[in-house]
């Protein structure tokens, strides 16, 4: 138990890098990069987080794409 403090820490690291690759790999085949979809979003003030977006690249791909032309 003496790593739990500093691994829960890690855990959520490791969840945000995950979901990064994933956002990255589903705007890459739109065309776009990770920071260009991300940066586009914010203008478009488009507020869903790295979890949901992620999870719309991965189980969702329509929907993603509708996300992503808001951006285009």
């Amino acid at each position: 138990m003496q790593y739990a403090y500093r691994d829960r820490k890690v855990k959520k690291r490791e969840f945000r890098k995950l979901w990064i690759l994933r956002i990255n790999a589903g705007a890459r085949e739109h065309g776009l990069s990770y920071s260009q979809l991300m940066g586009g979003l914010k203008k478009a003030n488009v507020d869903l987080n790295r979890k949901v977006l992620a999870d719309l690249a991965m189980n969702h791909p329509e929907a993603f794409k509708a996300v992503v032309d808001k951006v285009s």
